[in-house]
């Protein structure tokens, strides 16, 4: 990989992670919680709404992989390894992005019975 290419890889991990520590500091600013916080007391809505948060972020991290693979097969500048790992890549995400689209399909399907 080339090292223009591994330095802007990192600087975004260290944007993101940077990011987050901050996020617990504004927290700490905020004023007491209320009594009760909004959302549904039902066992099966709080779950299937973490599931449909779940798979919506790995759908993110899908297209993400499916991204950084096509950047690795442009810049694979004829190396046939790195290039049959970049297609391996892609399609691998295209497997997982499908899955999760099944996953997503079946929530859909349990949530419509009851």
């Amino acid at each position: 990989m080339l090292p223009s290419v591994r330095h802007s890889a990192s600087l975004p991990t260290v944007f993101l992670s940077s990011t987050l520590l901050f996020v617990e500091r504004a927290f700490a600013f905020g004023g007491p919680l209320p009594d009760s916080l909004p959302g549904s007391p039902d066992i099966r809505a709080t779950i299937t709404n973490m599931l449909s948060l779940v798979l919506n972020l790995l759908g993110l991290l899908a297209a993400i992989v499916i991204v950084i693979a096509g950047v690795r097969l442009i810049f694979s500048m004829g190396d046939e390894t790195s290039k049959e790992t970049a297609k391996k890549t892609v399609l691998y995400a295209i497997a997982g992005l499908l899955l999760i689209l099944f996953a997503k399909a079946i929530i859909t399907f349990v949530q419509s019975l009851g």
